[in-house]
């Protein structure tokens, strides 16, 4: 039975080979592999940035403290929920895509814009002269693009984007939760 998601050969470049791309720490390694799941899951074609930032949520507490532990982050988990069951649906069968870039077909298995994103994400850690690319720079990659389905249900939860990323970036270097970020 063929994936509905397919893997990529190992003759592909860049991030779209992504779950076993040297540049993402393990943590997000995992994050990654549980957004394809979660496609999988779902009916999609493609991986966009709602699975990374719902895989994040549940497998990264660094991302998951930037919304604390009150009724905000139970909002945004419930949306990101009857995203397949509910509003998502039309998302099913069409490409997350701004229009700033042509969609690829070498990008089969991951929307532009989440592809866009990790490829960010293993930037963002090389401006912090770090090796490996963690969940924080992921969310903020996904949060800087407005016509990501993330950002949509960001919105659509009462969180703005942009107070996410202000938020990520006055945080970097710092401890959360008494440990060392990481990133």
């Amino acid at each position: 039975m063929q994936p509905r998601i397919p893997r990529q050969s190992s003759r592909e470049q860049g991030i779209h080979r992504a779950d076993s791309d040297a540049r993402l720490s393990a943590e997000l390694a995992a994050v990654v592999a549980g957004a394809r799941r979660r496609a999988l899951r779902d009916g999609d074609h493609q991986i966009d940035t709602a699975h990374l930032l719902h895989s994040l949520l549940e497998s990264d507490p660094e991302s998951r403290a930037v919304f604390g532990d009150g009724p905000q982050i139970a909002r945004l988990l419930g949306y990101l929920v009857q995203r397949s069951i509910g509003y998502g649906l039309r998302w099913q069968g069409t490409v997350e895509d701004s229009g700033a870039i042509p969609v690829i077909p070498a990008a089969e298995g991951w929307s532009p814009l989440a592809a866009d994103a990790l490829e960010y994400a293993c930037e963002r850690a090389g401006l912090r002269d770090a090796d490996l690319a963690c969940g924080i720079d992921l969310l903020a990659a996904i949060v800087a693009d407005p016509e990501s389905r993330a950002v949509e249900v960001l919105h659509r939860a009462g969180i703005e984007s942009p107070e996410v990323l202000i938020w990520i970036e006055g945080r970097s270097g710092e401890y959360v939760g008494g440990t060392e970020t990481g990133c």
